[in-house]
């Protein structure tokens, strides 16, 4: 039996299941890498995110024939045609990949009509397996985060003592919504120069007449498990004794703040959430960080990552397809052109997805994913925009992120009420509102922030649903004692508005 191994392009470690199947038979066992030019025009990608993608795979496939295996690396329009032309080259009886993250390519695969046997490998870049977080959740009444959260600190033991919690609780979120202040000074973030081979990887991408999204220049993302490692280190030096106070503020021309910037590479599998993890606690003992930062970081990787990949799992085919709201309405087109809206948290924002591929998590859902769901737009569209755009971004990332967080279109399986907010929120937590040309304090008129009356407008178009959540209660109140003609020319604002837009 000869065995091939296809390495897919977010599976980038040398630990990956598949390449530890072989390990004690590199030299007779073959290697392929594919780029495929059909597949990156499934949508209009982040032109950074395929930069880092392909350059990634192609620095790994260096990286394994120093480590002794036969590598092929295939630049082509398909992935089946350069699969079957290896695999009859050379003689593959078997080719073993591991399973693919996402649903969509798995379906994929399993299309493929090759001249060998496929053999899937249960993936090992998640610390719970896909049957352990199944028994989990049939043990469940209600499916909750903090339960699963709770549960991997004790079955993984981190951060504990004695079966407790350190520090006596087991989440210190209210001590990280900590709004900016003056005089900040955020550190700067590590960046890298592009190589030879990431400098090929721009001009071949500028080269390709695809639709993208985004600046390409300048690149400045590790692309290597080297760089990575420097990336986490630099964070836990300079970076991790604020994160936690600081991680949900927004401020005018800061893109990074304390934040890791590691998800694109345990993304990409180049750094495993085990290592980071462990790197985290690690530090928190060394150098006593404060618990509230350290926690923090854990929580999105042993929890929100974990969880998010669960659900993912569990949920049937069409959870993608979710519209509870009903909500039909077109993403705005400054959503793929920033300079189409004078809105300055939308601006600010879109602004520096187009620069980097990277916006932080509260930038996501209070402002951009807020915006969509308040304005009734189609959850299926804002899904497909986030997958564009981000540098991060995958099927098993977006669909329970947008889905089911940002456009509450699960109907609360993922969360228990929907992430609406009006301007009052967006001023709190940054700067942006002191340079609008709206006014965040007024709900109708010229200046009114448009934040405001989608949010009420929200709010009247689905109080039917929104009375079952039992947290929008108070809320619904304040709609019921809102003046009748105000909230007619609220709706009529909004209604204007999509016309306009």
């Amino acid at each position: 039996m000869t065995i091939g191994i296809w390495i897919l392009g977010n599976q980038l470690h040398s630990e990956q299941a598949a390449l530890l199947s072989c390990q004690d038979d590199k030299q007779e066992t073959h290697v392929i890498l594919i780029e495929s030019h059909d597949y990156i025009k499934k949508r209009p990608y982040h032109q950074q995110k395929l930069v880092l993608v392909f350059s990634a795979m192609r620095h790994f496939a260096e990286e394994l024939k120093t480590q002794g295996w036969t590598v092929t690396y295939e630049i082509s329009q398909d992935f089946e045609t350069p699969l079957n032309d290896w695999i009859k080259k050379n003689k593959i009886t078997e080719l073993r990949l591991v399973t693919p993250y996402d649903k969509p390519f798995s379906s994929r695969v399993k299309s493929f009509k090759l001249d060998c046997k496929i053999k899937l490998i249960p993936n090992n870049h998640f610390l719970w397996t896909q049957e352990e977080f199944k028994q989990w959740t049939d043990s469940r009444k209600r499916l909750l985060l903090e339960d699963f959260y709770r549960e991997g600190r004790k079955r993984f033991n981190i951060l504990m003592e004695d079966n407790q919690p350190i520090g006596g609780k087991w989440n210190f979120d209210k001590q990280n919504r900590k709004p900016p202040k003056k005089g900040l000074n955020p550190p700067t973030p590590l960046q890298f120069e592009p190589d030879k081979i990431t400098q090929q990887v721009i001009k071949d991408i500028k080269s390709y007449k695809i639709p993208t999204y985004g600046k390409i220049k300048p690149f400045k993302w590790a692309v290597t498990r080297s760089q990575a490692l420097q990336v986490l280190d630099n964070f836990i030096e300079h970076n991790l004794n604020n994160f936690g106070t600081y991680q949900d503020a927004m401020i005018t021309g800061e893109y990074t703040l304390w934040h890791s910037l590691i998800s694109p590479y345990i993304n990409l599998s180049i750094l495993t959430p085990w290592e980071v993890i462990k790197s985290i606690e690690k530090a928190y003992y060394e150098f006593d960080y404060p618990l509230n930062s350290v926690e923090g970081l854990i929580r999105q990787i042993l929890g929100w990552r974990e969880y998010m990949y669960g659900i993912y799992k569990i949920m049937d085919d069409d959870y993608a397809q979710k519209n509870w709201f009903n909500h039909q309405e077109k993403l705005p087109e400054f959503y793929w052109d920033s300079s189409q809206t004078d809105m300055n948290c939308l601006k600010q924002s879109l602004q520096q997805v187009e620069e980097t591929g990277y916006s932080h998590h509260i930038q996501r859902l209070m402002v951009l994913g807020n915006f969509a769901l308040i304005v009734g737009v189609s959850p299926q569209a804002v899904n497909d925009w986030f997958h564009s755009a981000f540098i991060d971004a995958y099927d098993w990332v977006m669909v329970p992120n947008v889905i089911g967080m940002g456009q509450f279109a699960d109907a609360g399986i993922l969360a228990s009420k929907p992430y609406a907010a009006s301007a009052n929120y967006i001023n709190k937590m940054s700067d942006y509102c002191k340079s609008c040309v709206y006014k965040q304090t007024q709900r109708t008129g010229d200046k009114a922030c448009p934040f405001n009356f989608f949010y009420w407008d929200f709010l009247s178009r689905n109080q039917q649903k929104l009375k079952g959540l039992g947290r929008m209660n108070l809320i619904l109140a304040n709609l019921k004692k809102m003046d009748k003609v105000e909230l007619e020319k609220i709706q009529s604002q909004a209604q204007q508005w999509r016309e306009s837009h």
